[in-house]
């Protein structure tokens, strides 16, 4: 092979064309998308060498990006395949060859009825200060979420806005709101870093891409508590368990303190799964957690292991539990009984509300 170049531009052409979520480029096999979850080989394609994927890794980096990856062995940026999408890029060694995975980031932001995602999640994007966590699984669309709830904010307020990514994903474009766009390594040196800084910006509206460390977490919640309405991601499983990660970050001698200022930021949490759909696609299961008094109360007092039962007697109130989201799919015939097991986290309880 020798015109890489147009090779990747066919198969980003393809990626596009088909809907898929996934571009995987490894050694010693044909390229492989992902659609609605499943991994598709393109069979047509020949097994790549190991020279191929190296030539393919190189045509997507610039020069300084190549040497950051020799130096580090990996590394995540955005690649703009043209006016139709962008897509999120991860390089990395594998037994000594390199290999490639692109996630299609879609040109258009949707909007939360065209994600098929609750309503009431637009009252995250309403108050002027506090904190929201959307979480879930890798690849279970939390960015696509938060991308939504900002545009959201841009098209309906007029504040400024401060993104901190890794990498850029979604390209914002001004509507009622300022919004700056930093990308750590290319406009910052860190998340914590650049979340500092974002005090002396001016800024109403904070979306952190991810909270990576405890640094970042305690600036994020300080960023909450003066006057700012923040927005992260956190890869965790559950509600209970996102204030679990937060405060266990922290040394024993500040939980105490980190709880109080969970307990008086804390406006919700959303934690999202992408389920493969009866007629196709992926269909979104969400648990919402909003920051009631009683759940604020459970955070201070370290009780947060009743939360899941707050949520689960609270849905008058908005709130609903993962298991309840997935049993509403189930019945609406939008997901099967045995794709919901399969993502529920107490699969002896699904049952139970399916009966």
């Amino acid at each position: 092979m020798s015109d890489y170049s147009s090779f990747l531009r066919e198969l980003l052409s393809i990626t596009v064309q088909e809907q898929a979520s996934d571009l995987h480029i490894s050694m010693g096999q044909s390229p492989i998308i992902r659609i609605n979850g499943r991994l598709v080989p393109l069979i047509k394609m020949k097994e790549l060498t190991a020279p191929d994927t190296q030539a393919l890794a190189f045509e997507l980096m610039t020069g300084d990006q190549q040497q950051r990856f020799l130096k580090e062995k990996e590394i995540d940026f955005s690649y703009n395949g043209g006016e139709k999408a962008r897509f999120r890029v991860n390089i990395f060694f594998q037994r000594g060859s390199i290999s490639s995975a692109l996630r299609l980031i879609p040109a258009k932001i949707p909007t939360l009825e065209e994600l098929n995602l609750p309503s009431t999640l637009y009252e995250f994007t309403k108050p002027s200060q506090g904190f929201v966590l959307i979480t879930g699984p890798s690849s279970h669309g939390k960015s696509t979420t938060l991308a939504c709830l900002i545009n959201e904010i841009n098209k309906t307020r007029n504040e400024h806005i401060i993104t901190i990514e890794d990498p850029i994903e979604y390209i914002f474009e001004d509507d009622k709101c300022v919004i700056d766009q930093r990308e750590v390594y290319q406009d910052t040196l860190s998340f914590s870093r650049a979340l500092k800084s974002t005090f002396r910006q001016d800024p109403d509206v904070i979306m952190v891409g991810e909270m990576r460390d405890t640094e970042t977490m305690s600036t994020a919640i300080t960023a909450a508590e003066t006057g700012h309405l923040v927005f992260a991601t956190l890869h965790t499983n559950s509600a209970s368990q996102t204030i679990h990660r937060i405060v266990d970050s922290f040394p024993s001698s500040q939980q105490g303190q980190i709880r109080a200022q969970l307990a008086d930021s804390l406006l919700g949490v959303i934690s999202q799964r992408l389920i493969p759909g009866v007629k196709g696609g992926l269909v979104p299961a969400c648990e919402i957690m909003l920051a009631t008094p009683a759940v604020a109360n459970l955070v201070r007092e370290n009780k947060i292991h009743e939360l899941d039962l707050v949520i689960e007697t609270s849905t008058e109130l908005g709130m609903v539990t993962l298991n309840r989201a997935l049993a509403g799919l189930v019945r609406t015939k939008q997901i099967s009984l045995r794709n919901a097991l399969v993502y529920s986290l107490n699969a002896s309880e699904l049952r139970r509300l399916l009966r």
